[in-house]
């Protein structure tokens, strides 16, 4: 499903790929168009490319010291074909990252539909069935390739991270992954270092000698004496920006361009220097442009004219770019631009100390701009900077359903975070309906229940953003939730489905909570009536994992009608739109699977049975208290699907799991019936062996976390527990599996289908 959804400060030039899920950033696949002198660092440049059996090539150093322009340099003179990415903030969400990547890679590399596929899935593990996939269409390269990263400090999220370094661990011989930060990363350096597969590049080895000084002293314009480029090179210890800042310097009217240079790194001194020797040298309105316009990641003539509330400010770009004032044009007609990092750096410092209260109103404008323009997302970071939270929160109610459906998850979810760290939720309650809904998809119920505590807080009155009554959306909220039985689950459905406007895309799942309401209380015609309003309600809204979960439902209906042939035509149906619409990772499609494996033991179909038993196991962590009612519905499916493959083992852990639900919400009609029902079955059967079937919740939420090159510390440290709790949760995988090792378990997993071979 593609987001209409636009980039965070999309460029003009652009092209959105046949197989991606938004629109991304076309000047982020290529390195930036310099026009700064340009020194070649050939003697580096001769070492690294000799390091050609390394499988990473690390840049690590401060601001300043080139480089973006070092890594541009080695992929002009590498023999392999070479795909860009400059990361940005917004590349903090592993679907983002992964996908500029691809798409890179694709361009040299022609990628497989299902690396595509697998990130546009919103689905909590759809980072590591990107990876994998990445990983097997790299393997099939038929020639090396490199992979460069630029700006990687800006990545927060571990799953970028991590992502990033599955990908290196896994290149195929000969491919190199290259990437530029100005920090250390949590990246498997030690690994890589002790099996000869690092080229490590630092400070001292970009800091320039007097040869390559001497060459960009001269390319800005500037001749020195040979006692004072000695002389400045020892000051800035090489450091090519304090080089290159002294020659700016120097030709805006200083006369001592080695007195005044600023120790190597140092911020403070840095900004005395940018305010003393350069823009003191400046036009009062040049300064205000440089300073007030440091605030956007992307610069452009209009956009700069709404934050300043002035005109002509691409003709300021222009000039200023033509003077190398350390501006970098984005795309080939020079309309976007963007700030070198580290100049962009000491004017928001530079604003901060001579204009600092200007900096919310100017993200306003900011915000404003984009929001007119089309870029809702970039409008969003600009709204939470200026603190806004009434813009944020309007144009979040549009965008989150969207964006998530493009698998841009973690996005959704730092929007949600951030109300949450502003202490707003309570402030904006049809957004903590929202969140409440999201949390509870993702099978984490504390947060849903905190955020639908907030949206309760208040009686609800008024209306939402798409017209609906807010008595009718909060009970869309609480029927899901089913808190207080059966009937009461049906009454908010009803409450809802009034409350609701016509046409919100919400509705039909209100016609199948109604349906299953009568399931649960024995009356299977009655449901299924409902079931066919909601087929076609949910068909019209083009709502398909609904659909497919409703054609489960009435499946299950045909059953207790005894007509097994319509209940496998429906259950076939429902199946099939699951795999063609790629929804195999959403919380709807575990009923679906789980039926299917039950429809395909009864015609006899054991192979099926398994495949579709292995796909719903995937989405069990899924299943919780936040969503009661379909979570146990497939997990009683599922639990009699073991026990139908002679697996009462496996079975008798979907009962706990069960058990657990229960306990929080115990009136679900005759779900708990079926459930002490079968528990009786189960315990007729004896113990079986113990396999894949019998892992728990929290060990299946391990298992996509064994096949990486994390330890047990590290995993430890992504999943929120200790180490030691990680050793024993996987030594019973191990036992449950009957391996004795990390590799043989990755192997039984994949065999399994808990894991993508």
């Amino acid at each position: 499903m593609k987001s209409a959804a636009e980039p965070k400060a999309r460029t003009p030039s652009r092209r959105k790929p046949a197989a991606g899920a938004f629109e991304h950033i076309e000047s982020k696949l290529h390195p930036p168009q310099v026009r700064s002198p340009l020194v070649t660092r050939s003697r580096l440049l001769d070492r690294v490319l000799a390091a050609d059996g390394a499988r990473v090539v690390s840049v690590i150093a401060p601001p300043g010291y080139g480089k973006t322009t070092f890594l541009a340099q080695w992929a002009a003179r590498s023999p392999r074909p070479s795909a860009w990415v400059s990361v940005d903030r917004q590349d903090n969400d592993p679907a983002v990252f992964l996908t500029y990547v691809a798409i890179g890679l694709d361009r040299i590399a022609p990628l497989p539909p299902r690396v595509f596929r697998a990130l546009a899935s919103p689905s909590v593990s759809n980072a590591a069935a990107a990876v994998a996939a990445l990983d097997a269409a790299l393997a099939d390269l038929s020639e090396p390739i490199s992979l460069i990263l630029d700006h990687v400090e800006v990545l927060q999220n571990q799953q970028c991270i991590d992502a990033m370094a599955e990908i290196a661990i896994h290149l195929p011989a000969g491919s190199q992954l290259a990437f530029a930060s100005r920090r250390a990363l949590p990246f498997p350096s030690a690994l890589l270092r002790a099996q000869g597969q690092l080229e490590e590049v630092g400070a001292l080895d970009l800091a320039m000698d007097e040869e390559e000084a001497r060459a960009l002293l001269e390319g800005a314009g500037i001749r020195l004496a040979d006692a004072e480029t000695s002389d400045l090179i020892r000051r800035t210890e090489g450091w090519p920006a304090g080089l290159y800042l002294a020659a700016l310097a120097h030709r805006a009217g200083g006369s001592n361009v080695s007195g005044a240079i600023p120790f190597t790194g140092d911020d403070r001194f840095m900004a005395d220097y940018l305010r003393s020797e350069l823009l003191s040298r400046l036009s009062r309105r040049d300064v205000t442009f440089l300073t007030r316009t440091s605030i956007l990641d992307r610069l452009s003539g209009p956009l700069c004219d709404a934050v300043l509330g002035a005109t002509g400010s691409g003709r300021i770009l222009d000039r200023l770019e033509a003077r190398n004032l350390l501006v970098v044009s984005l795309d080939r007609r020079r309309e976007w631009f963007r700030y070198h990092h580290l100049f962009r750096d000491l004017l928001l410092h530079e604003l901060r100390r001579r204009e600092g209260h200007l900096e919310p109103e100017l993200h306003a404008r900011a915000a404003s701009w984009f929001e007119t323009n089309g870029f809702p997302e970039t409008a969003v970071d600009h709204a939470q900077l200026d603190r806004d939270g009434d813009r944020a929160a309007r144009l979040v109610l549009t965008m989150a359903q969207p964006v998530w459906a493009s698998g841009r998850l973690d996005t959704v979810l730092g929007w949600m975070e951030w109300f949450e760290a502003e202490h707003l939720v309570e402030r904006y309650p049809e957004l903590a309906v929202h969140g409440a809904l999201i949390y509870a998809l993702l099978g984490r119920p504390a947060e849903a229940e905190r955020w639908t505590a907030a949206a309760e807080r208040e009686p609800p009155s008024g209306r939402s953003s798409d017209g609906s009554t807010m008595l009718g959306l909060l009970a869309y909220l609480r029927a899901f939730l089913c808190r207080d039985g059966v009937e009461e689950m049906r009454l908010d459905a009803l409450v809802a489905w009034d409350g609701l406007v016509p046409g919100s895309p919400y509705r039909p799942s209100m016609l199948h909570t109604e349906g299953v309401s009568y399931l649960l209380e024995g009356d299977p015609d009655r449901a299924d009536a409902v079931f066919a309003r909601a087929f076609d309600a949910a068909l019209l809204a083009g709502a398909q994992p609904l659909v497919a979960m409703v054609l489960a439902e009435r499946s299950e209906v045909a059953t207790l009608r005894g007509d097994w042939a319509e209940a496998g035509r429906l259950a076939d149906r429902a199946a099939a739109i699951v795999s063609e619409g790629r929804f195999g990772h959403y919380w709807t499609s575990a009923i679906v699977y789980a039926w299917a494996a039950r429809v395909a033991l009864h015609r006899g179909d054991l192979a099926a049975a398994r495949s579709h038993v292995s796909r719903a196991t995937r989405l069990r962590p899924l299943l919780t208290y936040a969503l009661p009612v379909v979570s146990v519905q497939a997990l009683l499916h599922l639990a009699r699907a073991y026990l139908a493959l002679g697996d009462p083992n496996g079975a008798l852990v979907l009962l706990r799991q069960v058990q657990d639900i229960v306990q929080q919400r115990p009136l679900l009609g005759d779900l708990t019936d079926r459930a002490a029902e079968l528990r009786t079955e189960v315990e007729a059967a004896g113990r079986g062996s113990i396999g894949a079937s019998a892992l728990t919740n929290a060990e299946l939420r391990l298992v996509p976390f064994l096949s990486t090159h994390l330890s047990f510390r590290e995993i430890g440290e992504r999943l929120y527990v200790s180490r030691h709790t990680v050793k024993s949760q996987a030594m019973s995988i191990y036992r449950k599996l009957g391996v004795s090792s990390r590799s043989q378990a990755i192997q039984r997993m994949r065999d399994a289908g808990l894991l993508a071979s």
